[in-house]
């Protein structure tokens, strides 16, 4: 069975924006096409099927992807927020999916083997979490989940207060891959207007 029948896509379109002055990041526009739609041409064919996790949903209809909402007690509470209403998604609507991947909305150049090298790296290392990686610097958004994991994450993030993705993360065993950084970084965040003004001179699309 392929890594693609196996895992289901998640991406992380919750935040607040706030260096990229407020509003929605994942509707801006690089070369013509939103970024949540760059995401999600590169995700949809690595995947058995994707949603969006957003915090207005009134925004993001019409995108033709199921939308999912943070637990009302963690909003804007970060991406692991996120990260969790998505395996609660996969629990309650794709009960036979164990894995699900996480991405940003805000990725636009994710690697077309991200999915398939995040598996085989975590069946090899016999980790419970697969993250990647670039220029020597961990991207743990973008990561290979086991749905069974939500329980544990709900309790880190409401009785423990956790919010930092890699605090939790090190609960675990993480099996880290590493993709080169050159000549393009798959993994550039658009996280404020310098970021999007490179990413629309490197973009080959």
């Amino acid at each position: 069975m392929s890594a693609a029948a196996t895992v289901f896509g998640v991406i992380i379109a919750g935040g607040g924006s706030t260096r990229m002055g407020g509003g929605h990041k994942a509707l801006l526009q690089l070369r013509g096409q939103r970024l949540v739609d760059r995401v999600r041409a590169r995700l949809s064919p690595q995947c058995a099927g994707l949603a969006l996790s957003v915090n207005d949903k009134a925004a993001f209809e019409g995108l033709g992807l199921p939308l999912i909402e943070d637990d009302a007690a963690l909003k804007l509470a970060g991406p692991l927020a996120g990260i969790l209403a998505g395996l609660d998604h996969v629990a309650a609507q794709q009960p036979s999916t164990e894995w699900v991947v996480s991405a940003p909305a805000d990725a636009p150049f994710l690697p077309a083997d991200l999915v398939v090298r995040l598996v085989t790296a975590r069946t090899a290392e016999q980790a419970e979490i697969a993250c990647a990686a670039s220029g020597g610097r961990v991207h743990p958004v973008i990561a290979l989940w086991p749905v069974r994991i939500r329980g544990e994450l709900r309790d880190a993030l409401l009785r423990d207060g956790v919010r930092r993705v890699d605090r939790f993360t090190a609960r675990y065993r993480v099996a880290v891959i590493e993709w080169p950084a050159a000549p393009r970084d798959p993994f550039l965040n658009i996280n404020e207007p310098s970021d999007l003004a490179k990413a629309e001179m490197i973009a080959d699309d």
